[in-house]
């Protein structure tokens, strides 16, 4: 047997089910409406890739690289790990070797760290090692066209030995 409350829980929830149908409909009937220029355009080509020089990831692209009317290059968050996926020793080192990375894949593109326009930057220890990542990333840019960049401090990356991660969005013109 059902109670008033459950009876009055039930209604409600059909009316919150009615006006969630509704509403739907009503967008879907106003994007009908929307002149074809501001519809969805076709499907751009996107492209994922693992560059030679870099390590090889289990189920992951490094560089997802979308054509359109601009190329739009998103990098992998980039450790201080060769090739061979051996870390390199020390912050410094780390973080240079995850610039190197990024450069590779960039370079698998045809782009370079000039094309780059946002930058993460994932670090263990952020007290004793922000001076250091200020140095190496000022080293490794061009001081007109510095990236957006966002600094973050975690307890911990992927591997215990990771002290630094960097992912990176480079915008190139399209490919032809």
């Amino acid at each position: 047997m059902t109670s008033q409350d459950d009876s009055g829980a039930s209604r409600q929830r059909s009316s919150s089910r009615r006006d969630f149908v509704t509403a739907a409909t009503a967008v879907a009937a106003a994007g009908a409406a929307v002149p074809a220029s501001a519809q969805a355009q076709p499907v751009t080509n996107v492209r994922h890739s693992n560059p030679p020089g870099m390590n090889r990831p289990t189920g992951y692209s490094q560089v997802v690289e979308v054509n359109g009317p601009h190329r739009l290059v998103f990098v992998a968050g980039q450790t201080g790990v060769d090739a061979n996926n051996k870390p390199a020793q020390g912050f410094r080192a780390q973080i240079t070797q995850a610039y190197a990375n990024i450069r590779a894949a960039l370079a698998s593109v045809g782009g370079s760290m000039d094309n780059v326009v946002r930058l993460t930057t994932y670090v263990t220890d952020i007290e004793q090692n922000a001076d250091i990542y200020r140095d190496v990333r000022a080293a490794t840019f061009n001081k007109a066209t510095l990236p957006a960049s966002t600094l973050v401090q975690v307890v911990r990356l992927a591997d215990p030995a990771y002290l630094v991660e960097i992912d990176a969005i480079a915008i190139l013109p399209p490919r032809a």
